[in-house]
């Protein structure tokens, strides 16, 4: 029996076989692994260009910037000319009470017009022939106040008429200047008239006219006028002037 000096006691010798070589390496029983295919290589992609630069955001960012520059130049400039303004308008300190006190007082009313129906002149007022007086006259159905004006006849008595143009937005006016009659109007005249500057029509109070031959004055005698003013009735009470009525 042959002894073993090394070597494992549980796991016997391999045998000497004649025309095998010992060291042959022995098959290992595992399975072969699977052939992958060969893989392409993925594509490549060409590098995506830059976006090219907004022009429109330059332009608002260049408008911008312009426009914050300008308002602080003109800032500068409001500042300089308040500050270096003399104060002209305000009282010193060497200016007298009277002067302060005439300074604080508010502006005198404009004087108010007479407004009918009721008193509206005097007869001292309009003693004169030609003579004249504006009032107002409130529209019973509008509530409105008209302009209106009263004329002292050559023949004796008194005319009252509606300043505002009957069929339009326009004012007459009392032309007693014979020279802007001929000048603004081209019309020649020897007496006052009543005119209308907006279309230079002239209406004559001495005549009588109106549609269906009404018994108006106020007759038109020159450029596109249709009737005449719309008459006030106008009547004396002693030494008072009243308007009654608006036709």
């Amino acid at each position: 029996m042959p002894t073993h000096t090394t070597g494992d006691y549980f796991k016997p010798p391999k045998p000497v076989i004649p025309g095998v070589p010992e060291d042959e390496p022995e098959k290992k029983n595992k399975p072969e692994a699977a052939v992958k295919p060969p893989q392409r290589p993925a594509p490549q992609l060409p590098p995506r260009p830059a976006p090219p630069e907004d022009k429109n955001s330059r332009v608002i960012a260049i408008g911008i910037c312009l426009g914050a520059i300008l308002c602080v130049a003109m800032a500068v400039v409001f500042w300089k000319l308040h500050t270096s303004a003399p104060l002209t308008d305000l009282p010193t300190a060497s200016a007298t009470p009277d002067a302060v006190a005439e300074l604080a007082l508010p502006a005198k009313p404009v004087a108010d017009l007479p407004v009918g129906p009721g008193v509206i002149a005097s007869s001292d007022e309009l003693a004169k022939p030609w003579s004249s007086k504006s009032f107002l006259f409130r529209d019973a159905i509008t509530g409105t106040e008209v302009p209106a004006l009263v004329v002292r006849l050559p023949r004796g008595g008194y005319w009252g008429f509606s300043l505002r143009e009957p069929f339009g937005t326009c004012q007459f006016e009392f032309v007693s200047d014979l020279q802007k009659l001929s000048s603004e109007y081209g019309f020649a005249a020897d007496h006052p008239m009543v005119g209308d500057p907006c279309n230079h029509s002239v209406y004559d109070l001495l005549q009588w006219g109106g549609p269906s031959d009404a018994e108006v004055r106020g007759a038109p005698v020159h450029g596109m006028g249709v009737r005449p003013p719309l008459a006030i009735e106008i009547e004396q009470q002693g030494k008072q002037v009243l308007a009654l009525k608006m036709e």
